[in-house]
């Protein structure tokens, strides 16, 4: 972790990292629900997994884009200015 990189490669990085995220996402609301009749709790840790990924894979769009996900979440920290501005009202 001490090599230098420029700002294209750790978009990159970070790209791939979303797309990981992605993955780990959909692989583990799949195996919630094949749980969900034979086996609850493993079902309910199964989807907590993929709600975390999901959360990780937010985050990353974040910085990729920020405001991106803004545009798409109503509410009074949602955008002020026009829709995918990525201004947010801060109080």
């Amino acid at each position: 972790m001490t090599d230098v990189v420029d700002a294209d490669e750790l978009l990159r990085r970070i790209r791939r990292s979303r797309d990981v995220a992605a993955e780990e996402e959909r692989v583990w609301r799949e195996r919630a629900q094949s749980l969900t009749a034979t086996d609850p709790d493993q079902a309910r840790e199964a989807s907590e997994r993929a709600r975390t990924y999901e959360v990780v894979g937010s985050v990353l769009t974040e910085i990729i884009a920020p405001g991106a996900l803004a545009a798409h979440e109503p509410g009074p920290a949602g955008p002020v200015g026009p829709v995918g501005s990525g201004v947010r009202r801060v109080t």
